[in-house]
């Protein structure tokens, strides 16, 4: 084996954290490796947000255009979709964003991209499979950061193997689809599961989502999943809750090739399809690293364990976005690289600095489901307050989105929103936006929410009108 080649720091994975984390060490005088599987940006640009987004813009103007006549005046014509369009369309939107972070990374000076897969052969060392040569190359680091991220779980139901693999779709292949399936079922109603199920009911896709809790959005109040449910059976889905996927078998209809066995409190029933999708979890890509050659700990599914500075069990070994666990959005990886950049680069030049760590948002953590209309969420929920907080007074206030004078002006009154605070100090602790735009709506109580401002500040506020975010005066009269 040849000698490996020394480096500061070793990243593991070019991840939307992993990426430019690699580019700032090699700014600062680091010489840097940074080591890629598949393809520079990791899931988000290749197989999540960019191109599951750019596809949820082609449904929405799907959505729209059957409704021109009926609600707006506007006749269009016939909506046909064209499916191999929508597809290109993602991925020239795929390779734009992926090829701007290639171009940038060769002009990184002290920064080697290295595209094999990687595994410790010790504490400190790396081997690397070249991808397109095959050749072994040996590295080692004295900071190693991992960025590897999850992929989709593999599914795990009887029959799956009897039936035709190119039917059997993820989050991943379900994207490549060059017709729109006659009937998709989809395994799992959380947020993956609603985008897409949402998305190809939109293209013109029968769509079934099986769900085994007892509502969707299993983290989500009960009053907004019941309002999502709502939203969607309007949409046309057929949603099955409190329902087991037993077996998966083929059919004797060429149309509707699968079968699907589910059990529910109506007892068993078979349900047929096209295509079906399994959107019910992810699994951490630590299995071909050989983590024991390191003693970094993981936990029982695989996620590599990290302290709120990020650092593993190994010192010098730190872990960013989906590959520690936790909620698995982009957003937090990246805020996973500033922790990072702040910690092991700015810190040497600012005598008295604190170390950032991720407990400065736990409980301001924002995310969007992008569902139309959006979920957007930030801080904590009521269920979670009422559970773990009992002692604590909290008010809540509902409002419908149909109290919203532009969701009316706009005919996009679906939804609510809705506000949780401290009855005593006014704080606000969480904030649900189920709207159109509700990402939007909902950013604008997080940097108040951040900013230390109380629920009668966003009260008394002059927001223009008529907007969306004016609906931030009005909520708040709601509360109880």
């Amino acid at each position: 084996m040849s000698s490996p080649k020394s480096y500061d720091v070793l990243v593991l994975g070019s991840g939307q954290g992993g990426t430019p984390l690699a580019s700032a060490f090699a700014n600062a005088g680091k010489t840097v490796a940074l080591i890629e599987r598949s393809h520079i940006g990791g899931c988000c640009i290749n197989e999540g947000c960019t191109p599951t987004k750019t596809m949820i813009a082609s449904g929405r103007v799907a959505y729209l255009a059957r409704r021109g006549a009926n609600d707006y005046g506007v006749r269009v014509g016939d909506v046909n979709v064209n499916m191999e369009k929508v597809r290109q369309r993602k991925r020239d939107i795929v390779e734009s964003f992926r090829g701007g972070s290639e171009r940038r990374l060769k002009d990184v000076k002290g920064l080697d991209v290295l595209i094999g897969e990687a595994k410790f052969t010790g504490e400190k060392t790396v081997e690397i499979k070249m991808t397109e040569s095959g050749e072994i190359k040996n590295a080692k680091g004295d900071i190693i950061v991992l960025n590897v991220g999850e992929r989709p779980a593999k599914p795990n139901l009887p029959g799956v193997e009897d039936v035709d693999g190119s039917r059997v779709l993820d989050s991943t292949s379900v994207q490549e689809l060059g017709e729109v399936p006659k009937h998709l079922l989809v395994l799992g109603g959380g947020y993956i599961g609603l985008e897409f199920g949402q998305l190809f009911r939109r293209l013109g896709a029968e769509v079934t989502i099986i769900q085994r809790g007892a509502q969707l959005l299993g983290r989500e109040d009960d009053d907004i999943a019941n309002k999502m449910l709502e939203i969607l059976r309007e949409d046309g889905i057929t949603v099955h809750l409190k329902s087991n996927a037993s077996r998966l078998s083929s059919s004797s209809d060429k149309d509707l090739p699968i079968s699907l066995e589910i059990t529910n409190k109506d007892g068993d029933k078979t349900l047929t399809g096209s295509h079906i999708l399994f959107a019910a979890g992810r699994t951490p890509n630590t299995d071909t690293l050989n983590l024991p050659a390191t003693g970094i700990e993981v936990d029982k599914r695989g996620h590599v364990k990290a302290n709120p500075k990020l650092e593993t069990s190994v010192p010098g070994i730190y872990a960013l976005g989906d590959v520690k666990g936790g909620p698995a959005f982009t957003h937090v990886s990246y805020d996973d690289f500033r922790i990072l950049q702040a910690n092991l680069i700015s810190a040497a030049s600012k005598p008295g600095f604190e170390p950032k760590t991720s407990t400065d948002r736990e409980n301001k953590m924002p995310y969007v489901v992008y569902t139309d209309p959006q979920l957007g969420h930030v801080g904590l929920h009521e269920n979670e307050l009422r559970r773990d907080q009992p002692e604590r007074k909290i008010k809540v206030a509902r409002m419908p989105m149909a109290y919203v004078a532009r969701a009316l002006e706009t005919d996009e009154s679906r939804g609510m929103m809705k506000g949780v605070v401290d009855a005593e100090t006014g704080e606000i602790l969480g904030f649900t936006c189920l709207g159109v735009e509700g990402g939007e709506i909902m950013s604008q109580v997080q940097m108040a929410m951040w900013g230390g401002l109380k629920w009668w500040d966003l009260q008394a506020m002059c927001i223009a009108h008529p907007t969306f975010a004016e609906s931030l005066n009005n909520v708040w009269g709601f509360l109880e």
